[in-house]
């Protein structure tokens, strides 16, 4: 499997998961012609997509959600909670769309994937992160979620890569511009991971993830170094040894390959 970074960051979040047989998405954060774009100019074939996995309904993660099924012809898995938001509030359309309803720790098939959502900690209906496995390979997908607890922790130390977040220097979140309820709100266990808790996190895993992409940077309140930074602290000696990614908006290009294969 290959996990590609096609956007990340508060202006959209969209990753393609390129299995053996087929591929998926994790979230529609970026309109569906630019996300098209980002794909061909990636070397991926959008007529492999055969579904898309979807975390929660904020609209950095569904912006293009209902134009890209409708194109490409694929349902959409979300929690109950997470669509209900979605069809009644979010959707400005009318025409007919497959959405599927995925629940917490219930596996559940998209060819050849096997899929399992588990609960994050985010100010969402009923937010999601997801395990992706296919041939004995997995990759963990976890953003948007204001602490990392155990559960969610070992299910991330049996994955061959991980997509984490590291969203926020907290200095930099502190003394930035934003007012103090939206710090507290960032801050806060419905929030967003900062670095040193994404670094916490890659210090418990250690070499039992070897693949890890740092997704999800604030752009008023980080930087691409401060969160390998952080991570290199984390990880220690081992780091060097490791293939760590920082995923940013900028998309896939020659300059920027933000994606490990497993």
């Amino acid at each position: 499997m290959r996990c590609t970074t096609l956007a990340s960051g508060s202006k959209g979040n969209c990753f393609f998961i390129q299995g053996e047989s087929g591929a998926l998405l994790i979230d529609a954060g970026l309109s569906a012609k630019e996300t098209l774009v980002r794909i061909t100019a990636a070397g991926l074939d959008a007529g492999q997509i055969r579904a898309v996995l979807v975390t929660h309904e904020h609209g950095d993660h569904i912006r293009g959600l209902d134009v890209l099924m409708r194109k490409l012809s694929i349902p959409a898995y979300a929690t109950q909670g997470t669509l209900h938001d979605f069809l009644h509030n979010r959707r400005t359309s009318d025409k007919p769309i497959d959405c599927r309803v995925c629940r917490h720790d219930e596996v559940f098939a998209v060819g050849d994937f096997s899929i399992e959502p588990f609960a994050t900690s985010h100010d969402a209906a009923e937010p999601c992160g997801f395990i992706v496995r296919e041939n004995g390979l997995r990759i963990g997908y976890c953003t948007d979620t204001g602490i990392l607890n155990t559960p969610m922790l070992e299910r991330l130390r049996h994955c061959d890569g991980i997509v984490l977040e590291s969203n926020h220097c907290p200095d930099m979140l502190a003394n930035g511009p934003y007012p103090e309820s939206l710090k507290r709100r960032i801050r806060s266990k419905r929030g967003h991971l900062s670095n040193p808790a994404a670094a916490t996190c890659l210090t418990a895993l250690g070499k039992d993830v070897p693949r890890v992409i740092l997704a999800h940077l604030s752009e008023t309140n980080n930087t691409p170094e401060r969160v390998t930074a952080s991570a290199r602290e984390g990880l220690g000696l081992i780091y060097d040894e490791m293939n760590v990614i920082v995923a940013t908006q900028c998309g896939t290009t020659k300059a920027c390959p933000q994606h490990f294969s497993l």
